[in-house]
């Protein structure tokens, strides 16, 4: 029995000495290596091993997964913070470029207004606004540039974190089940180490007592003796197994789950790293771009190479001639200064003149037809008692014979001096002034008007259609009927009395109901489908957006001049025909408690017939508010008139 416990307790001892010993000749092997460096390499090289092998010990020690762990999650942690600056740099460059794009915008859509300054200053802002234009273009890509790095970067640190989980709970498992291996080896040893020493007193101990109680009464000394040495025996087995178990899991964790884990979670943080760094690289390149290119765009490299149609700003600025714009702007109203006479004198009235002196040609004309002598002597001038039809006066083939197109003078020379001539000037806001008795037309009868109204003056303009029938017809009987210009009248109406304009337009005579059946609404419709069917509208394609772009200005006296100044730049028949509409419609909407058709109203009938259709939806709009400026401000833009 005794060489048996022996040979047993010397193998328990010798399996633990091994372990033991084989971790001393593991050191001493590490020991060894060290040593040798130290004689074979020079000093910065020994210092330089000496640090890979405290590392190399490190990542090989228990705590090696847990500390490289912590260190992944410090790469993870800068790799989103960097991604989340990215963020909000590309999100302020967003808005800044994009508030830069919108104020080029509307610099470049007020440079063109007719209330801005033309000539050199305005071609030249526009450059000025080009180039910052571009400079929000460049603002537009960094933005775009580092809004996918920062994207890149997150989704990097994103895989980066799922993947450290992985290895975590596959490294810290393993290390886990060592652990706990380990302990119920220690656990095992000392119940063995407890059950070798029971024995070793029971079998040295003292002889005199012979007998120990048991649960199933007392024992004799041999038999406590040899009931300790099968516990002993039993614990010895368990622990041994105990050992071997740990032996073997510190073994496959020493050489391969823990060298697994640590080269995955040290190519995670090589990869996150090298993300990081790459994406920070991008960063100082495409700012370096950012500020290159902008500074290309202020101010351009001069060589025979680059584009010389690219200037600086400093050039582009400094080539703005204020003295040449003011004269320029001068010179474009050189048209509508007219010659003044070098002579002013008293002349006496012809009808006052004494009877001995003839009355001159020229005032005679003038005082038997009404009209001013023509100055250009080129234009006809007709008043509408004689054959003045719906057609041009001089033919044009491109006119349909159903259209009525506004009546030509056949001379664009024919000036506002003409109408002015024609015209006393205005006495204000008041209204326009009568002209002579003897340019007034007679006073149209009619069986029940409802108001004795005297034709205009200024429907005697000899640029203007024969549309004094019409004016008449509805300033007798049209201002107090309810809708004017809004109802639609009879189309057969309309029809036979567009036939018959189109026959003789000196033959009609409106001062009688019957002639137009007695329904006023169809003279109202003729004359906006006569408005409606001209091949250019009256305020003309030409001017369509410049009345557009006044329409569109908020304030109102800003706007009124600003479609003042357009209005004047129409041509002569036009303006005469607008003054002579605009100054009807002015009579209708000052009866707009009976006819409920104000300036608004009358606006919306006629906005889209004077000026055509655009090809924006959205401009009808614009129409409306045009017509309706000029409406309100009727003997404020005619007051030169």
């Amino acid at each position: 029995m005794d060489n048996r416990e022996s040979l047993d307790r010397s193998s328990v001892d010798t399996g633990r000495n091994v372990s033991v010993t084989d971790g001393h000749e593991s050191y001493n092997r590490n020991d060894d290596y060290i040593g040798t460096g130290t004689l074979q390499q020079t000093i910065p090289n020994a210092a330089e091993n000496e640090s890979f092998e405290v590392v190399d010990a490190v990542l090989q020690s228990d705590i090696g997964i847990n500390t490289l762990l912590t260190r992944l999650k410090q790469s993870v942690a800068s790799a989103r913070e960097f991604a989340a600056f990215l963020k909000k740099r590309s999100t302020l460059e967003e808005e800044h470029a994009q508030g830069l794009k919108k104020i080029c915008k509307g610099s470049h859509e007020y440079s063109r207004r007719l209330d801005n300054r033309q000539g050199s200053y305005a071609q030249h802002y526009e450059e000025v606004i080009g180039i910052h234009d571009r400079l929000a273009d460049n603002g537009v890509q960094f933005a775009l540039s580092i809004h996918q790095m920062h994207e890149d970067l997150h989704d990097l640190a994103a895989n980066i974190e799922r993947r450290r989980k992985q290895w975590k709970q596959t490294g810290l498992s393993a290390e886990k089940r060592v652990q706990d291996s380990e302990a119920l080896m220690e656990k095992a040893k000392a119940k063995y180490d407890s059950l070798a020493e029971d024995y070793d007193r029971a079998r040295t101990g003292d002889k005199q007592s012979s007998r120990v109680f048991g649960l199933k009464g007392p024992k004799s000394a041999a038999q406590h003796e040899e009931d300790l040495h099968r516990k002993m025996q039993a614990a010895d087995s368990d622990y041994a197994s105990k050992v071997q178990t740990a032996q073997s899991q510190r073994q496959e964790l020493v050489n391969t789950q823990r060298p697994q884990a640590v080269k995955a979670i040290l190519d995670l943080i090589d990869e996150c790293d090298a993300g990081l760094t790459l994406q920070l690289q991008k960063y100082a390149s495409f700012n370096e771009k950012l500020l290159l290119s902008n500074g290309l765009c202020v101010s351009p490299l001069k060589g025979h190479n680059n584009n010389s149609s690219l200037r600086s700003l400093r050039d582009v600025v400094f080539q703005i001639d204020n003295a040449h714009d003011l004269n320029s702007y001068i010179r474009s109203f050189s048209a509508r200064a007219g010659q003044r006479s070098a002579v002013v004198k008293y002349q006496t009235h012809p009808s006052l003149a004494p009877s001995n002196h003839p009355i001159p040609s020229d005032l005679r004309s003038q005082f038997d037809t009404g009209y001013p002598p023509n100055p250009l002597g080129t234009f006809p001038i007709t008043p509408f008692s004689e054959n003045v039809q719906f057609v041009d006066t001089v033919p044009d083939q491109r006119s349909e014979p159903d259209q009525f197109p506004v009546q030509s003078t056949g001379d664009q020379a024919y000036h506002r001096s003409l109408h002015q001539q024609t015209l006393p000037p205005s006495g204000g806001a008041a209204g326009p002034p009568p002209l002579p008795q003897s340019q007034l037309a007679s006073t149209l009868h009619s069986q029940t008007p409802t108001s004795a109204v005297v034709v205009s003056p200024e429907l005697t303009h000899p640029e203007l259609p024969p549309l004094r029938p019409v004016f008449g017809a509805v300033d007798l009987f049209g201002l107090d009927v309810e809708g004017i210009y809004r109802l639609s009248g009879s189309a057969m109406h309309i029809s036979k009395l567009r036939a018959i304009f189109n026959n003789d337009s000196s033959q009609v005579d409106f001062r009688n109901p019957e002639s137009f059946f007695h329904d006023v609404n169809s003279v109202a419709g003729l004359l906006k489908q006569f408005f409606r069917d001209l091949p250019d509208p009256l305020l003309t394609h030409q001017h369509f957006q410049n009345f557009i772009e006044a329409a569109r200005i908020d304030d109102d006296v800003t706007r009124r001049d600003s479609l003042h100044a357009i209005v004047n730049s129409l041509p002569d028949p036009n303006y005469a025909t607008l003054r002579a509409l605009t100054l009807h419609l002015h009579r209708v909407q000052e009866h707009s408690a009976a006819n409920r058709m104000n300036a608004g109203n009358l606006a919306i009938c006629f906005g889209p017939t004077l000026m055509g259709t655009g090809s924006n939806v959205a401009d009808n709009g614009w129409q409306v508010k045009v017509i309706e400026t000029i409406l309100h401000n009727t003997y404020q833009i005619f007051d030169d008139d």
